[in-house]
């Protein structure tokens, strides 16, 4: 008797295994998954995923690990810094849905969307660092001479533009959502970009609703203030949406004269790099062509970030990719050209003024 086998329980210990390997497959499987791309992936399997080389991801990483590493709960696997922020880049680069982007990284969407925040709030801590206008003679000099090498239009320093970016209803969270709907009918955030003769940001705004015109946006704005109290020594190319002054010179709308007509090619020319910007931009995070599924201020935390990640770019010449630029048909810029004229005839004549002597001094 001593030699038969007890099959019921055999059974149950074999029923007690599954039960523990299923719990195991339950509360484990997403930390199995949890394979670093960085290992995984050759460099171009790796780009076509994240639109980013190993090399700028590395850097990036590197660059908020200390701020995202924090791990106070003690149930489950801490996430790896690495997996953080290549899940967050993914989402924004992909613009795809994040339950997708969570399941292939190995987590819940719930702890992809406090991923998301927390990267980008890690990122954006470095905006003083990457976004900076500068204001030493030196660097105003070399700003002027990249932007006249394009069309020789002379002390420019900032080629500036609005552009709308989606987002999904603020709803409750905001108490005047239909605040962010923009002319074209879509919730947005209007942001004001300012970036130099090679597409690098050198200011961004990103707070202002949908419905707010480009024109107020750079009213309020400090960088406004910089110019006006002259810290800065030079002039912004901006488009009619603007008003005209001594440090943002906009195009003619009906230029008359020869000296007119070189003026407005050149600021056209010279201009363009704001809309190659926002091509690279688009083309660089699709997300922007969908819309932004994530909260309002994370949102804006995010475009922050986004900033940065692509100055990075450009300082890693991490945009070889980036050619298909589109154009940026979301700005405010379209607007009704006899009001601006009017505008522009009523209350900007003094500063006009201005232009006109820029014109006559430099494209006669």
């Amino acid at each position: 008797m001593d030699g038969l086998i007890d099959i019921p329980g055999e059974m149950l210990e074999a029923e007690n295994v599954r039960e523990v390997e299923e719990i195991n497959n339950i509360h484990g499987r997403n930390y199995q998954q949890r394979i670093n791309p960085l290992n995984k992936y050759d460099d171009k399997d790796f780009r076509s995923m994240y639109r980013i080389n190993k090399e700028t991801a590395r850097f990036l990483i590197n660059l908020v690990r200390r701020d995202i590493e924090t791990n106070n709960s003690k149930r489950g696997l801490p996430i790896d810094s690495e997996i953080q922020v290549l899940a967050t880049l993914r989402y924004f680069a992909k613009g795809g849905y994040q339950n997708d982007i969570a399941e292939i990284h190995g987590m819940s969407q719930s702890t992809l969307s406090r991923t998301i925040k927390k990267v980008v709030s890690a990122v954006a801590r470095h905006r003083h660092e990457y976004i900076k206008f500068p204001v030493d003679q030196e660097s105003i000099r070399t700003l002027k001479r990249d932007f006249f090498n394009i069309a020789a239009c002379p002390s420019i320093v900032g080629a500036i533009d609005g552009t709308h970016i989606k987002i999904k209803n603020p709803g409750k969270r905001d108490l005047y959502p239909l605040t962010y709907q923009n002319r074209k009918g879509f919730f947005s955030l209007n942001v004001q970009v300012v970036c130099d003769a090679k597409c690098r940001v050198l200011d961004i705004v990103t707070r202002w609703r949908g419905s707010v015109h480009d024109s107020r946006i750079w009213h309020e704005c400090e960088l406004k203030n910089k110019f006006e109290r002259r810290e800065i020594n030079g002039i912004l190319l901006g488009d009619s949406g603007y008003p005209s002054s001594r440090y943002l010179l906009t195009p003619l709308l009906n230029p008359q004269t020869l000296p007119e007509e070189r003026y407005n090619r050149s600021h056209i020319q010279t201009r363009n790099v704001i809309e190659r910007f926002f091509g690279i931009w688009n083309n660089k995070f699709r997300c922007f062509l969908n819309r932004l599924h994530i909260d309002l201020n994370v949102a804006k935390n995010a475009l922050v970030a986004l900033a940065v990640i692509h100055n990075i770019y450009m300082e890693h010449r991490d945009n070889n990719n980036d050619s298909n630029e589109e154009d940026n048909d979301d700005n405010d810029s379209i607007c009704n050209q006899n009001q601006i004229e009017e505008n522009q005839n009523e209350e900007n004549c003094q500063r006009n003024a201005f232009r006109q002597i820029y014109i006559n001094r430099h494209f006669q």
